[in-house]
C-alpha cells in the first residue's frame, strides 16, 4: 500500500489532459468550506451539512421507489438551505435497480440557485450519462481495503484509482467538479480494521488526481473517535489539507457524532448526513444508515456552530420521506422535535376550538 505514495505523489501539481495538457485545478463548489474560523473551543465556527439522503440514502432501499417520491424528496431539500445535495447514482441497474432511474431525477428536478447537485459516477459510463443529464459535478469513490475492493470491483486499491483517475480527468476537462469518496477508511466488512496509512494514501491519491475535496468514509460504521483521529491524522500527514477533507460516518455502533465531533476537532468542518439517518451500504451486510442530518444540526446548535439550515424545512422533508417508505423516522432528534411540533398543533387546535365562534369567525 505505501506505493500509492508514490503514485499520489505523481499526480501531484496538474492532471495531464488529453494530447499531455495539464487541465487547471477547479474552483471549490458553493458551500464547501476553504478558509477556517474556529471557537474558542476550537472547533469550526461554521460547519457544511453535504445531504447524501437521496442518493446513499436510498440505494440500499429494498422496495421500488418511484420517481416521483425521489423528486420530491429533493424539492423538499432544495428549500431547506443545503448549498450539496447528492441527487443519484449513474450506475448499472444490475447493482444498484433503486438508481435506475437517475437520468429521469435529474430532468426533473428542481434545481435551487445556489445549490450543488452532485450524482455518483463510479466509471466511465456513469460519467457519460452524467454529462448527458447535465450534471455538473460528480463524485467517484474508492476503496481503502485491497480485500473490498477486489471482491467488489475485481481489482486491486492501486488499479481502481487509475480507472478513477480517467473519470476524473474527463469530468474536469468537461469543467465538472469532481469530488472523491475513500470507502472503508477505517474499517472493511472483510478484513476488518484498515490501517490509517492505506486510507491517507488513498485519500492522497484522489486529492492529487484533482478531486476538490475527498470525503473519508467509515462505510460500516465502527469507528471510534480514536480510530477516527488516527485515520484523519494520517490522512493530513499525507499532505490533504483539513479544508480539502469531509467526513462520511455511518452510526451502526451510535458513535457517529462522536466520530464528528473528533473530525471537527482536527479542522474539519464539511460533514456528511442523511435527512432520517437514511441508507447503508448495498455491498457491506450489516451496516446500518447513515448519520442523521438533524442528529447532527441538533450537535452543531448545542456548540453554537453555523449550518445554515432551516430546521422546519429539514423537518419536513424527514417526516415526508420516513412516510414514504413506511417506517419510523431513523433520527433521534428528528422523532423529538416532530413529536413536539405535532402536540403544538393540536394544542393550537384544541385551543382554537374553544373559543367562542364570532372570534373563530374573525
Amino acid at each position: 500500500m505505501r506505493n500509492l505514495q508514490r503514485f499520489a505523489s505523481a499526480l501531484c501539481g496538474s492532471v495531464p489532459g488529453a494530447g499531455g495538457s495539464a487541465l487547471p485545478r477547479l474552483a471549490a463548489p458553493v458551500g464547501v468550506a476553504r478558509s477556517l474560523s474556529t471557537l474558542p473551543n476550537g472547533l469550526p465556527s461554521s460547519v457544511t451539512i453535504y445531504e447524501v439522503g437521496p442518493r446513499d440514502g436510498l440505494q440500499n432501499e429494498k422496495k421500488v421507489i418511484p420517481a416521483d417520491v425521489k423528486v420530491a424528496f429533493i424539492d423538499l431539500l432544495s428549500g431547506a438551505g443545503f448549498k450539496a445535495i447528492e441527487a443519484t447514482s449513474f450506475v448499472s441497474p444490475k447493482w444498484v435497480p433503486q438508481l435506475g432511474d437517475a437520468a429521469e431525477v435529474v430532468a426533473r428536478m428542481r434545481k435551487a440557485p445556489g445549490v450543488e447537485y452532485p450524482v455518483l459516477t463510479p466509471n466511465m459510463k456513469g460519467l457519460a450519462g452524467a454529462l448527458a443529464a447535465g450534471c455538473r459535478e460528480v463524485a467517484v469513490f474508492a476503496a481503502a481495503s485491497e480485500a473490498f475492493s477486489r471482491k467488489n470491483i475485481n481489482c486491486s486499491v492501486r488499479d481502481s484509482l487509475k480507472r478513477f483517475e480517467e473519470v476524473v480527468v474527463a469530468a474536469r476537462k468537461e469543467g465538472v467538479k469532481v469530488r472523491g469518496y475513500v470507502s472503508c477508511a477505517v474499517g472493511c466488512p472483510i478484513q476488518g480494521a484498515v490501517e490509517p496509512a492505506a486510507a491517507a494514501d488513498v485519500g492522497a491519491a484522489l486529492h492529487h488526481m484533482g478531486c476538490y475535496e475527498v470525503s473519508m468514509a467509515d462505510t460500516i460504521g465502527v469507528g471510534t473517535p480514536a480510530s477516527m483521529e488516527r485515520m484523519l491524522g494520517a490522512t493530513l500527514a499525507a499532505g490533504v489539507p483539513a479544508a480539502r477533507l469531509a467526513v462520511h460516518c455511518h452510526d451502526t455502533y451510535g458513535m457517529a457524532v462522536a466520530n464528528i465531533i473528533a473530525a471537527m476537532r482536527m479542522g474539519v468542518a464539511v460533514v456528511d448526513a442523511s435527512v432520517a439517518g437514511l441508507g447503508g451500504c448495498p455491498y457491506a451486510r450489516g451496516a446500518t444508515g447513515n448519520v442523521a442530518t438533524e442528529d447532527v444540526m441538533y450537535m452543531l446548535d448545542g456548540y453554537g456552530i453555523s449550518h445554515g439550515l432551516d430546521w422546519g424545512r429539514v423537518l419536513d422533508a424527514s417526516e415526508y420521506i420516513s412516510a414514504a417508505l413506511g417506517r419510523p423516522n431513523g433520527s433521534r432528534a428528528a422523532k423529538a422535535l416532530l413529536a413536539r411540533r405535532a402536540d403544538a398543533a393540536e394544542a393550537a387546535a384544541e385551543a382554537k376550538a374553544k373559543e367562542p365562534k364570532a372570534a373563530q369567525a374573525a
